[in-house]
């Protein structure tokens, strides 16, 4: 509802829409990821999920949430049913919309799936003729291991977070590796990575802000944010004690990159507290404009990734900020754009002008080239209307 209302008052902003693959039915997501992609004219993404709270799973019909690997398997298997509605089931020309003879589609070009998998048995045809994008732009979050090949199998645009530069490029060099591996061009995988930025005219001012928004922290309260993702409770540890790694079936990722992610780092409670007091489990930069573009070119470039996922600080306050002080230094660096180009679905934004649907090199497209095969069957089928004679002899 508040997406479609969006989309009417806007152009070119495009929508996100976060949705877990844990406790959705394939065959009714498809449905309605089509019908806002009508609605907004090709402006929707899907940020794929697998949601890891045990309280969420008892609360939709689970005894207990799913182990953290069996989320991802089962999110396999619902975006492969996804696939085969958006891009395996009507044929491109199929929609006829003749008022004479009442005929909306061509029932020869809308095709049954008959995907019958270990979660889901979905035999029919997608209830919705091709959108925009038939298949909405795919995100995902993941930063666990079993999360980044997911990503690098199926993602256009990867959410990572690492506490430094050099730790999130081990990420990056992963997800553009798997990818590859599944035959994806490695840089058709857009990776952005989470932070906060405190902005202020000068160094001096965004420190004292900085300091400040660090003296409104709550020690618990912190404990309790990072509990809640990591499903361990910190407040049970001597606050300088060294975290070590430990398997749950939470999100992983939070427990990851302050344990074994980097190496030549130790982390203790106190220390993870501060970080993920301000902003989120991303790093914060500080700084004038020209101190947060010169960091935010230096994360570009040493982790090779193609642009930041930025989390706030306060609200309002943080985006006001970043938007008054950073994006005018960024748009004279050539860094960041000054308007937009004549793009119109968010793939187009993400890629170039024209590529309104997933790349050839998506697995998304084996279903569109089947059903290709499919058409030229039946084309190839069809009478040729030649006359063939015979004589008597």
């Amino acid at each position: 509802m508040q997406v479609s209302a969006m989309a009417a008052a806007t152009e070119k902003l495009g929508f996100g829409i976060t949705v877990s693959a844990t406790y959705e039915q394939p065959y009714a997501l498809a449905r309605r990821f089509s019908s806002l992609d009508h609605l907004t004219r090709g402006r929707i993404a899907w940020n794929i999920v697998t949601s890891y709270l045990d309280g969420a799973a008892r609360n939709l019909g689970m005894d207990r949430q799913m182990s953290h690997d069996e989320r991802y398997d089962l999110a396999e298997e619902v975006v492969d049913v996804c696939y085969k509605l958006w891009e395996g089931s009507w044929e491109e020309d199929a929609v006829i919309i003749d008022r004479k003879t009442q005929v909306y589609a061509d029932p020869e070009k809308v095709h049954t799936i008959d995907h019958k998998g270990k979660y889901f048995s979905v035999p029919g045809v997608h209830l919705s003729e091709p959108s925009p994008q038939r298949t909405p732009v795919i995100w995902q979050a993941g930063t666990s291991a079993k999360g980044r090949a997911f990503a690098a199998k199926h993602a256009e645009a990867v959410f990572t977070v690492a506490p430094t530069a050099e730790v999130l490029r081990t990420y990056v060099d992963d997800i553009r590796a798997v990818a590859a591996s599944h035959g994806r061009d490695p840089r058709s995988v857009k990776i952005y990575t989470e932070i906060a930025t405190v902005v202020a005219p000068t160094d001096t001012e965004a420190q004292a802000k900085y300091e400040e928004f660090l003296s409104w922290a709550d020690y618990e309260g912190a404990l309790a944010f990072y509990a809640g993702i990591t499903g361990i409770d910190l407040s049970m540890l001597d606050p300088d004690q060294p975290l070590e790694y430990v398997e749950t079936d939470s999100a992983r990722f939070a427990l990851e990159i302050f344990s074994k992610a980097d190496p030549n780092r130790t982390w203790t409670p106190r220390e993870v507290v501060n970080f993920v007091s301000i902003g989120a489990m991303g790093p914060v930069f500080v700084g004038s404009s020209q101190t947060v573009a010169d960091e935010l070119e230096r994360w570009i470039d040493d982790a090779d990734i193609d642009g930041f996922n930025i989390a706030y600080v306060t609200t309002p306050g943080t985006f006001e900020d970043f938007i008054e002080h950073v994006v005018p230094e960024l748009q004279a660096r050539g860094r960041y754009w000054t308007d937009y180009d004549e793009s119109n679905t968010l793939r187009e934004r993400i890629y170039e002008p024209g590529q309104n649907r997933v790349r050839e090199d998506h697995p998304a497209a084996v279903y569109r080239r089947q059903l290709g095969d499919k058409a030229a069957a039946r084309e190839a089928a069809k009478p040729t209307g030649e006359v063939v004679t015979a004589s008597a002899g």
